[in-house]
């Protein structure tokens, strides 16, 4: 009994062992991209209203069409009651019981200010929005997910680093054990350097608490389990190439998602001014009817007759307090159409400007990676010297610490600062709207 018990328990600790560990998969960023796009509820949310702008279109269409009324009756009719204004002599007449009617009545708007037309036209322009809207957001959803990418790419490098430093100092603490022994180093010198490779390893799991959370975000960007995402990039695939400022500065206006999404409501203000203008004009239709009923009521005694009447014609119609009700939603119109065309002039402005702050920081980013590659390299020898001179009892372990506390900290700016080149490409990307 206890056997068995000992091997379900074992079994148990397994199963949850196996369900902990997270498989990994490598992930380029067009990989990256592509999940986006199955993978986030934004994004899905937003392809979801242009099939809802599409049917509205539809709708509006159909205002085109002409209305047709038809209607089917039968009825009992009672005998008629006549008597004279004062109620007296009151008489019967007998009428025919059964009664039916059939009318069919159809009316064709051929004018009507201009309202079907724009009312059509301000359904595509919002479909139109609607698709806009995905592209803004797919383009969001991609800047979002690539900085968590590249967020968990700069912490797996990280902790290369790390694991760099902790095996350097890891073979530096024997060496001045060995010391040590041989009279050499002092206790405190041992005592020292393992205070700092409890620093790095404290250092180390930080960034690997970090990583935890940039990836479980990253999934949930993603729409995926949790797994253990491994960014495959290419960072020296990314040069300094990019075209001129202008020609980015032209591509973000003629491209931009954000600028054509405002250039769209000022399309939409102005038919919605269109409409409102419309309810200013009369109304013209052809109309036509027909009714079959029976019997002929309107005569003493009722003929027991079916009867037919139609008609054909044109009406007009308007509306006389659309004189003092409509003009105030003309100048509302109109008031909107004027703040549609700022909002787009401060769109404009708000795209020239994050396109200029891109190109310069990413300029600047190629600047940092020279300056951080030399840091590291004159990080290295300071730490090569002072590793001599603490070898030839010349330096103090502090000075020791000092060194390695300086090459860790250029090592990771370095990285850094490759992986920010990386993410200013993709922001000028993402200002010019194709990211």
């Amino acid at each position: 009994m206890k056997k068995r018990l000992l091997c379900a328990v074992c079994v148990c600790l397994l199963s949850v062992g196996s369900g902990m560990a997270q498989t990994q998969r490598s992930m380029t960023v067009d990989q990256l991209f592509s999940l986006i796009e199955s993978g986030s509820n934004v994004l899905t949310a937003q392809k979801t209203g242009v099939d809802v702008a599409s049917r509205a279109v539809e709708e509006a269409k159909s205002k085109r069409l002409p209305d047709i009324n038809a209607s089917l009756t039968a009825s009992y009719n009672g005998n008629v009651l006549m008597t004279d204004r004062d109620f007296s002599n009151a008489k019967g007449i007998t009428q025919p019981h059964f009664g039916n009617s059939f009318a069919l009545e159809a009316q064709q708007v051929v004018y009507a200010g201009g309202a079907i037309n724009s009312g059509i036209r301000l359904a595509e322009l919002q479909k139109q929005r609607s698709e806009n809207a995905v592209q803004i957001t797919r383009n969001q959803m991609r800047f979002v997910a690539l900085g968590q990418y590249l967020e968990l790419m700069k912490l797996n490098n990280g902790i290369k680093v790390y694991d760099s430093n902790i095996t350097l100092t890891a073979k530096l603490i024997d060496d001045i054990k060995s010391r040590q022994k041989q009279g050499m180093a002092l206790k405190n010198d041992v005592t020292r350097y393992e205070l700092q490779m409890e620093s790095l390893r404290l250092g180390k799991r930080r960034l690997e608490d970090q990583k935890s959370i940039a990836n479980h975000q990253l999934c949930n960007t993603l729409g995926l389990a949790d797994v253990t995402i491994v960014p495959d990039m290419n960072l020296e695939a990314i040069d300094d190439n990019l075209d001129s400022e202008q020609l980015l500065q032209t591509e973000a206006a003629n491209f931009s998602p954000v600028l054509q999404q405002s250039a769209i409501d000022v399309k939409m203000a102005e038919q919605q001014l269109k409409l409102s203008k419309s309810e200013l004009l009369p109304k013209i239709a052809v109309v036509a009817a027909d009714n079959f009923a029976g019997p002929f009521t309107y005569d003493l005694p009722p003929i027991d007759k079916n009867f037919n009447i139609w008609y054909i014609g044109v009406g007009v119609k308007y509306s006389l307090s659309s004189l003092f009700k409509s003009n105030k939603s003309v100048r509302r119109a109109k008031e909107q159409l004027r703040l549609s065309n700022i909002a787009h002039s401060v769109a404009a402005e708000t795209v020239n400007n994050n396109m200029q702050q891109a190109y310069t920081m990413h300029k600047q980013s190629f600047v940092e990676l020279r300056t951080q590659q030399k840091s590291v390299e004159l990080a290295q020898q300071n730490y090569q010297v002072v590793s001599n001179r603490y070898n030839n009892q010349l330096a103090l372990i502090t000075d020791m610490i000092d060194a390695s506390n300086i090459k860790l900290n250029a090592e990771l700016q370095e990285v850094n600062a490759r992986i920010n080149i990386a993410y200013t490409y993709y922001n000028v990307r993402y200002a010019a709207g194709n990211i």
